[in-house]
């Protein structure tokens, strides 16, 4: 089963790029994050003629959060995280076979120190405390999406400059991240590959992807019971050279069935 995450950054814009990967990747299950739509105008017959059952959780403009499966079954729905109030859309949770899937679209937090990065925090702590509920009724879990958080200094272009004071690898922001792994979560994309440089989102200014300027913010993480079935995974950079790509590329793990 080959799952994935995408940042499509407007489904508007996107859904012929979207259209053209699920042709040329065939994921199992995509999590998609920026439909930036709302409910009523998801492009769910289209995706329904390539073979994708879908759940959408949208809203206009900002936001928006999709589950995706290809022939495949998709059970016991979730929107938004429970007992947070949040009118922003941005999680959907969602069985797909006997694997639990959540999408996270994560706060992006503006700035160290701003309300915005305070309710990012925030965030995360009400995320946190249920995906732990999640792993105990779903040990077979995938959370994956937008996590806009760099793991470590490997997953950015320039570690001088993103560093414990920068927004996006923070030293509380990293701290969230690692408190959510420490719950049984295990980034996929770390079980295969050391490499430093390895990113899944430029800038679309100065010339980002081009430069290799870039972080890697989109993460697929699984679970204690699903690490061993985790054969492979990655990043594909392809998307992100298409004409007005998104600006993220596609992360994915492949697991063994």
């Amino acid at each position: 089963m080959k799952i994935a995450s995408w940042n499509v950054n407007s489904l508007n814009v996107r859904l012929p790029h979207l259209e053209q990967w699920l042709r040329d990747a065939a994921p199992d299950v995509v999590g998609v994050q920026e439909t930036k739509l709302e409910d009523a105008r998801f492009p769910d017959a289209v995706l329904a003629a390539l073979g994708y059952r879908t759940v959408f959780h949208g809203q206009k403009t900002y936001n928006g959060v999709a589950i995706l499966a290809h022939d495949r079954m998709i059970a016991d729905v979730q929107m938004g995280i429970p007992d947070f109030h949040d009118d922003q859309k941005r999680v959907v949770a969602a069985t797909v076979d006997d694997v639990r899937i959540i999408n996270l679209y994560v706060v992006n937090g503006q700035d160290v120190g701003t309300e915005k990065y305070a309710y990012k925090l925030r965030w995360l702590e009400a995320v946190h405390d249920w995906i732990a509920r999640e792993l105990q009724a779903h040990p077979k879990l995938v959370v994956l999406g937008d996590f806009n958080i760099a793991p470590d200094a490997r997953d950015v272009h320039d570690p001088a400059v993103w560093n414990d004071d920068h927004i996006l690898t923070s030293t509380a922001e990293r701290a969230a991240l690692q408190r959510l792994l420490a719950l049984g979560l295990h980034d996929a994309f770390r079980l295969h590959n050391d490499e430093a440089g390895v990113f899944s989102w430029w800038d679309y200014r100065q010339a980002a992807f081009r430069r290799g300027m870039g972080l890697r913010i989109d993460l697929t993480l699984v679970s204690d019971a699903l690490k061993p079935l985790a054969v492979a995974s990655g990043i594909d950079r392809e998307p992100r050279t298409w004409e007005r790509p998104s600006d993220h590329a596609p992360a994915w793990v492949q697991l063994a069935r």
